[in-house]
């Protein structure tokens, strides 16, 4: 349910290491199961600058509107412009394709004080 291969946010983010400094950033399963059917996404912009636990999307359901948080501090390289047309692609593949944003990393040992699959398994059971 939760990839052993990500890190994992006590907001319910995840990131996956990608080449060099840059990480990709999504929400969890869990969160997107929580949020229910997610009709919107507000993507961050392409050379925003965020610190860590900044709200820098948001992505709106039919029940709700939640943050997205940066796991760390960077510059946002990407966004996913497939969630402009296709935001349910968070629900069906919140993994892959329902990535949110990219981020080049200030301080790339930040991510390793994230959660585990773990760490983050116990976190949403608890």
């Amino acid at each position: 349910m939760f990839p052993d291969d990500l890190r994992y946010t006590s907001k319910h983010e995840w990131v996956r290491q990608g080449a060099g400094s840059t990480v990709r950033v999504g929400i969890t399963s869990y969160a997107a199961e929580a949020l229910g059917d997610v009709v919107y996404v507000s993507l961050p912009q392409i050379g925003e600058e965020v610190a860590a636990d900044d709200a820098c999307a948001e992505v709106e359901s039919t029940k709700s509107v939640s943050d997205v948080y940066s796991p760390a501090t960077g510059v946002v390289t990407a966004v996913n412009e497939l969630l402009n047309s296709s935001p349910e692609t968070i629900n069906s593949d919140p993994y892959g394709d329902g990535w949110i944003f990219e981020l080049e990393l200030s301080e790339p040992g930040e991510v390793e004080d994230l959660l585990d699959a773990d760490a983050y398994i116990e976190l949403v059971s608890g």
